[in-house]
């Protein structure tokens, strides 16, 4: 079973992305902040992360870029799921590493066609 790390500070948006990832038959592991980012991605060993922009402690650009340049995370997929759509915020987190964006509100079907084609080439 793919698992995958939802790191998001809103309650709601991490309800609503938690039940669409568990219909699509996917384990979830939520993080709130960076700090606990961190401790979950080294405890859970993910196969994709999912990371909000604007959090507490650390932006999700920075996890992004520390998962990328770590010898042990770089290969993890990395989706960043924001309210932050705009060309500059895209080019930023592809620059960083991500591998896809997806602006919120997030498009359910988007987001599973997006974690399985990542996680299918992994």
């Amino acid at each position: 079973m793919i698992t995958v790390l939802l790191v998001e500070d809103s309650l709601t948006e991490t309800e609503i992305i938690t039940r669409c990832l568990k219909q699509a038959g996917l384990a979830v592991v939520t993080a709130v902040s960076s700090e606990e980012a961190y401790i979950k991605l080294e405890s859970q060993k993910p196969d994709l992360v999912i990371l909000d922009v604007i959090l507490p402690g650390q932006s999700g650009f920075e996890i992004c870029r520390d998962i990328k340049t770590n010898e042990l995370t770089k290969r993890i997929p990395v989706v960043i799921c924001s309210t932050k759509d705009t060309d500059a915020d895209k080019l930023w987190g592809s620059m960083l590493g991500a591998d896809a964006y997806i602006p919120k509100p997030v498009d359910q079907r988007q987001l599973i066609q997006t974690i399985q084609q990542l996680t299918a080439a992994h």
